[in-house]
């Protein structure tokens, strides 16, 4: 008898049998859930990344600003990204106007979107019934729902690549080859939205889909491989349109954020690029932070710097560090079991369908791939980025756990779940015990569950609710995290994160009563300047003004300050031609920053501004230092009145 699971790893097909009634009823339940964890309260005080926001404002000045990403309503510098992730935002506040809720909505239907899509996707693959599990897995993530609250552009490249994975499937199970061809590029189209989203993490899937596509029933191998080149095509089309738009534009245009050299192609493989993976990128300083960026509260600098004090040490555990644990890593041992378990039947089985081998290796790839590559960045990470691996961890759990009830019979199949469910809820026991006083009760639920779940499978009459009690148990906690996210109103704004907050909810996105004071200064004497107030400081200075006045204010640096724009010559014509009066520094004394373009800019100011004695503008002697807005700063602000030479 054999001991050994050489079964295809798939469940039946889906056209195999009649859906029956209950189950597009059970899609629109899963589907609101969704809605109703990312709707939730969204906008309430609330208004996410105020990088973005700030940037939504002044993308909707005009249509050159919408096209490259202005952060500013005058286009001196762009987003550090693509701008098509901010696209659905300025529509959205041009429909209902600028609100927190406004800006959220769009990311939250975004989510509710990549559900559905999943769902459609694994139907076609794996059947109905493990469609909808894969649904309601990815619903009830917890890093899902803090992505899908916020304004980051996470959730729009998380629907543009279930969207593909979607898209790839109708062409692997496609019955013409015209029709394959036809699925395929739309599928590399949807990855080049990707890209234009958040540029190279979008093609990180593409060798994958490839294999997936190569390894599919259908056509030879001659026209797949004119099929991939087509998509090739494509892609390469699709991705680089915006780049080509920005360093081909003939007039005047912003400097990209992000960039060395003001181009989108240096942004390509820099900032956005290599660097990520690589590190060592010039704009992200090692040791400290840029001068005038602070943390959010209550997150303190470790060794490293500020590449690692967000996504943790580089390594094979960062998706189960204390960062990242919590937010993707509860169910990733069950599924890393169950596609160890189908990679070791799909090479014992002699004839494995080629569709569902496709579909092990679409979703497997994108998880393994996208996780090997996060966990060994060191460069830039955050552990929101894990959001982009829920989609395929929630495939490849409902599809496995299918495949092994329908082989239940063999006791292989029944020593795998076991495994399974022991591995994952001894995980969450320990991810728990990390943050006991958070919902702490679930640890023992957990962990008791699955050893109950674990002992039931073994029994082969007890298998079926063993696999019941099993899922209930390594889905609790995630999901109550999922639902504690949703109704506890938290904001992480630039760092959406699920359970625990990490320390507090960043500052409120308004002017601080010395800031409105130092704004109302320069507005009365500035003499019709085109800007009214330059800010010395990283971009998150510069965003509650953006956000909260309709003035013509001006960051300098883009996001951490370090850009080159402007540069010295740049404020020399600035001031020159009456374009400034007034700099607001959110830098102290003596204090030039850690970067040569931010030394340069320093000496300028030192040079060509003075001081303005805090009461002539109204301050109070207790409101000159730490007055910001944004919570953190060292040295207060000092307004500047520039002079021609």
């Amino acid at each position: 008898m054999s001991t050994t699971i050489t079964e295809a790893p798939a469940p039946a097909p889906p056209e195999a049998a009649a859906k029956p009634r209950w189950q597009p009823w059970a899609l629109a339940v899963v589907c609101a859930a969704a809605a109703a964890l990312y709707l939730w309260h969204i906008g309430d005080g609330r208004i996410g990344n105020s990088y973005y926001s700030a940037a939504v404002r002044s993308m909707s000045a005009g249509i050159r600003d919408f096209l490259f990403g202005s952060f500013d309503g005058l286009g001196v510098v762009t987003l550090d990204k693509p701008p098509l992730g901010q696209w659905p935002q300025v529509l959205s506040t041009a429909l209902f106007g600028f609100h927190g809720w406004s800006l959220l909505l769009p990311q939250a239907l975004e989510g509710v979107a990549a559900v559905f899509l999943l769902h459609r996707a694994v139907r076609r693959w794996a059947g109905e019934n493990t469609a909808l599990l894969a649904a309601a897995l990815l619903a009830v993530t917890p890093v899902t729902v803090a992505v899908d609250r916020d304004n980051n552009p996470d959730s729009l490249l998380v629907l543009l690549l279930v969207a593909a994975a979607y898209a790839l499937t109708r062409a692997v199970r496609a019955e013409r080859p015209r029709s394959a061809t036809h699925w395929l590029l739309a599928c590399a189209a949807l990855l080049g939205f990707g890209f234009t989203t958040k540029m190279l993490q979008a093609w990180i899937v593409v060798p994958g889909f490839a294999v997936a596509y190569l390894a599919g029933p259908g056509a030879g191998p001659r026209r797949k491989a004119a099929d991939l080149l087509g998509a090739a095509v494509v892609l390469v089309v699709t991705s680089g349109w915006w780049i080509a738009l920005v360093d081909l534009w003939p007039g005047t245009k912003p400097y990209i954020g992000g960039s060395t050299d003001g181009s989108a192609w240096q942004l390509l493989w820099g900032y956005n690029g290599f660097s990520r993976i690589l590190g060592g990128d010039a704009t992200l300083p090692g040791g400290g932070l840029p001068s005038g960026m602070v943390l959010p509260p209550g997150v303190r600098l470790p060794p490293g710097g500020l590449v690692k004090v967000f996504g943790g040490e580089p390594g094979a555990g960062r998706l189960f560090g204390d960062l990242a644990g919590g937010q993707i890593s509860w169910l990733l041992p069950l599924a890393l079991v169950l596609l160890a378990a189908a990679a070791v039947a799909g090479c014992r089985a002699p004839r494995a369908d080629r569709a569902r081998t496709a579909g092990w290796l679409l979703w497997g790839s994108w998880l393994v791939v996208t996780g090997l590559l996060f966990s060994f960045a060191h460069g830039t990470w955050h552990p929101y980025y894990t959001a982009v691996l829920a989609p395929p961890m929630a495939a490849l759990i409902a599809a496995g756990v299918a495949w092994l009830w329908r082989t239940r019979a063999r006791w292989p199949a029944r020593a795998v779940l076991a495994v399974g469910f022991l591995l994952t809820g001894g995980w969450a026991f320990v991810l728990i015990g990390r943050t006991p006083g958070y919902h702490g009760w679930t640890a023992a639920a957990a962990l008791i569950g699955a050893i109950a779940a674990a002992a039931a499978v073994s029994v082969p009459r007890l298998v079926r609710p063993g696999v019941v009690l099993g899922l209930a148990a390594v889905v609790l906690t995630p999901a109550v995290w999922s639902v504690a996210t949703a109704t506890a109103g938290t904001d992480n704004g630039p760092l959406p994160t699920a359970g625990p907050a990490l320390g507090g909810a960043p500052a409120p996105v308004a002017l601080s009563p010395q800031e409105q004071r130092i704004l109302s200064y320069a507005r009365q004497h500035s003499g019709g300047t085109a800007i009214t107030l330059l800010i010395d400081g990283s971009a998150m200075f510069t965003a509650p003004y953006l956000i909260t006045t309709g003035d013509p204010v001006v960051g300098v640096g883009g996001f951490l300050g370090t850009d080159d724009v402007p540069t010295p010559a740049t404020l020399q014509r600035w001031v020159a031609d009456g374009t400034i009066k007034y700099v607001l520094s959110y830098t102290a004394p003596g204090d030039p920053g850690p970067t040569g373009v931010q030394r340069a800019r320093s000496a300028w100011f030192d040079a060509h501004c003075t001081t303005l004695p805090p009461a002539e503008y109204g301050a109070k002697a207790a409101e000159v230092q730490g007055a910001s807005s944004f919570t953190g700063l060292v040295g207060g602000e000092r307004l500047r009145e520039c002079h021609r030479s």
